[in-house]
């Protein structure tokens, strides 16, 4: 690998997280993923996290596969694949071993536990982080003119709390719990639907179409969701291969963590030679 020796830690695994794993690993960066023991992403065909739940997952031409532990992880980030590893929590108990960088990728709209002293160079996606103080880049994850962008100080644009417009629907597109409980799917990731058609249920309240489309995600059958909870996403575009590759978002957003970690490995390259 072309910077074999500088790791990068990924803390989450959903489908913007695996857009920032699939630029770092074509540019030749070791990958290591962190994730929920059970993953609650929805996108679940172009999330590395899905690898948690099936024990390895390609999206695209990348290949995630679960491991047991962080030695595990270290060993399998030098031959090529993604692993994934099912730990909230980083570094695991007994490992002191520390990234070149860690991208906290957790899209959670707040700074749960990441700090600027965890690695390097520490970069998170999103609201909820002031780079510069959390952490020593933030990258904005707000579609529009700024996607994609560098911050090194200041925050990210604040959560709308309004999903962005994709085939001109926004709200309407995200599936949510109506009721906590159980979800069980009748339809399919990629599957046409027409507005109204049953998709499946949570503790038996029925969830329906909301517009006909394509199922571009949906959480994990079998998983206990609380209220109100995002559990899926209709596309009403007519694009049936949607669903199963990174979007421009995503690559966006793995765009800028790229340019930040190629920032600052020339900014110590320009320090050690002095």
């Amino acid at each position: 690998m072309l910077f074999g020796d500088h790791l990068i830690l990924l803390r989450g695994g959903g489908d913007l997280a695996t857009g920032v794993a699939y630029r770092l690993h074509k540019c030749g960066f070791p990958v290591i993923v962190t994730e929920l023991p059970r993953p609650l992403v929805v996108r679940r065909r172009v999330s590395l996290a899905t690898a948690v739940l099936e024990g390895e997952i390609t999206v695209e031409d990348l290949r995630g596969v679960r491991v047991a532990s962080a030695a595990d992880a270290w060993a399998l980030a030098m031959t090529g694949a993604i692993p994934v590893l099912p730990s909230p929590e980083w570094p695991p108990a007994g490992d002191a071993r520390r990234p070149a960088a860690l991208v906290d990728a957790r899209m959670a709209k707040r700074n749960i536990d990441t700090a600027i002293d965890q690695a390097p160079l520490v970069i998170a996606l999103g609201p909820g982080f002031v780079a510069g103080v959390d952490c020593h880049a933030v990258i904005e994850t707000n579609r529009g003119h700024r996607l994609g962008r560098v911050i090194w100080r200041g925050p990210a644009e604040p959560n709308t709390g309004t999903p962005g417009i994709v085939g001109g629907k926004g709200r309407e597109r995200v599936l949510r719990a109506p009721v906590a409980g159980v979800v069980a799917w009748q339809k399919e990731i990629g599957d046409r639907v027409r507005e109204g058609e049953p998709l499946g249920d949570v503790a038996g309240q029925t969830i329906a179409a909301p517009f006909d489309g394509i199922v571009r995600g949906l959480i994990a059958p079998g998983t206990a969701v609380p209220a109100a909870l995002k559990i899926g996403d209709i596309d009403p575009r007519d694009d049936a291969g949607a669903p199963f590759t990174i979007s421009e978002k995503a690559l966006a957003i793995g765009g800028g963590v790229l340019e930040a970690v190629l920032s600052w490995l020339g900014q110590e390259a320009e320090r050690h030679a002095r």
